[in-house]
């Protein structure tokens, strides 16, 4: 989810893109086209990355289930998935899009959809789908804020998860508290409990926006203003550099570990915790079947993003759904967004470990399954990271200008600052 070429890789191929948009049919179905009750059949071909780490279980509902389900009720349109590695998609869309060889849908990263979009690779589905508005209203808004870009939308959210905070009975007993952190100052407030005792407060894996914006956010600040124009002024406000300053402190204190800079020899987050070497980390819904494998008898206790003056704000991850604009079938293909918008779509794949979009489907997969509540609880006001082609490079950017703050060779102030002003660079030229 995190993963991305660099933009410069996507964007060599601006020139053949548009070229190949403009002079071919392109899609690798049949047909015309037609929908539901028509007499010329239709194949859609859809990529993906539901198999993606060796899944079988999603891939299996989506071919053994789903898809025969959509088909039977939509006579003539036959559905096609095929499952491509994550670290390959990217890359295959890319060269895909250069030759004019791309298929009827895609599962999409949610980080890719605006570079494909801004190379004009994508089809604009709120000018396509006549009820796009009530479908992307049902949905998470920070989900379907992913598929944003340029004044239009070109997906709409297919899964989606959050991190949230988690923690352990041994860890709460440890620091003399009966619940997780709640606000900044009970993470403060458990460091100081925890001190002298061998157990981090708070772990986490990096400087980048998926690690370092729940607390910005949750802290008050911004990255940038509504429009996505400016970072300075926002990035650098006095709330985010007292969100992050809250972390500077405590790291210095060693209360948070170096793994948070990059060091490959401190324990990993999954392993530290139910080791009792940390209090807490951000993590998100896939860990349950993590632990359960690695650490059967832990019991990890899942919370809130601690709040501070902006209340308690996490991340947005996941996959959307979009459709190439060179196909040609396109009223299937909008008819399979709509299916998996769909109780029945979303609440399949929340039986396999996909967090469903769509709020309604949340708050029932949450009842089917408590372990859900938390995450679809978080995701009402989860944020997406910046929705522009360069978003991989805001994430190098803020990890690149931290990382000394954290070391103590520059300050929060000055390391937000500099980021900001890069990042400013990013937005007029987005």
């Amino acid at each position: 989810m995190k993963r991305s070429m660099t933009a410069l890789a996507v964007t060599s191929v601006l020139t053949a893109t548009t070229l190949a948009l403009a002079g071919c049919s392109g899609s690798t179905g049949t047909g015309s086209g037609a929908t539901a009750g028509t007499a010329a059949p239709v194949t859609l071909t859809m990529w993906g990355t539901y198999g993606n780490g060796g899944n079988t279980a999603q891939t299996d509902v989506l071919n053994k289930t789903l898809i025969p389900s959509f088909e039977a009720s939509h006579p003539g349109i036959t559905v096609k998935y095929v499952d491509i590695p994550y670290d390959s998609l990217k890359q295959k869309l890319t060269t895909g899009a250069a030759g004019g060889e791309l298929p009827d849908l895609v599962r999409s990263d949610i980080g890719w959809v605006a570079q494909f979009a801004s190379l004009g690779v994508l089809a604009p589905l709120d000018e396509k789908m006549s009820d796009f508005s009530t479908l992307s209203a049902a949905t998470y808004p920070g989900s379907l804020a992913t598929n944003a870009w340029n004044g239009h939308y070109y997906g709409l959210p297919l899964d989606t998860n959050t991190r949230v905070l988690v923690t352990s009975q041994a860890a709460l007993d440890a620091a003399g508290m009966s619940k997780p952190p709640a606000t900044f100052d009970d993470l403060k407030a458990m460091a100081a409990a925890l001190k002298g005792k061998k157990i981090a407060v708070f772990a986490d894996s990096g400087l980048q926006g998926w690690n370092i914006l729940p607390w910005i956010w949750s802290g008050g600040g911004e990255i940038t203003d509504a429009k996505l124009t400016k970072a300075t002024g926002y990035l650098d406000g006095s709330k985010s550099v007292a969100a992050v300053q809250m972390l500077v402190d405590l790291y210095k204190q060693g209360e948070i570990p170096n793994l948070l800079t990059g060091n490959t020899g401190a324990t990993s987050t999954s392993d530290g915790l139910p080791k009792g070497e940390y209090a807490t980390i951000l993590d998100g819904p896939w860990m349950r079947d993590i632990w359960k494998g690695q650490f059967p008898a832990f019991a990890p206790i899942y919370a809130p993003v601690p709040a501070g003056a902006g209340g308690s704000i996490s991340v947005v991850g996941g996959e959307d759904v979009v459709i190439p604009s060179t196909t040609t079938h396109l009223d299937a293909a909008t008819a399979f967004v709509r299916y998996t918008q769909s109780d029945e779509f979303q609440l399949a794949m929340a039986k396999v470990g996909q967090m469903p979009v769509v709020a309604s489907a949340g708050t029932k997969a949450a009842a089917a399954d408590p372990f859900y509540a938390p995450f679809a609880t978080q995701l009402a006001t989860a944020k997406p990271r910046l929705v522009i082609p360069q978003s991989s490079q805001v994430d190098t950017i803020l990890s690149t200008e931290l990382t000394p703050a954290f070391e103590g060779t520059t300050t929060v102030q000055a390391a937000l600052t500099s980021a900001a002003k890069q990042i400013d660079a990013l937005l007029t030229s987005k």
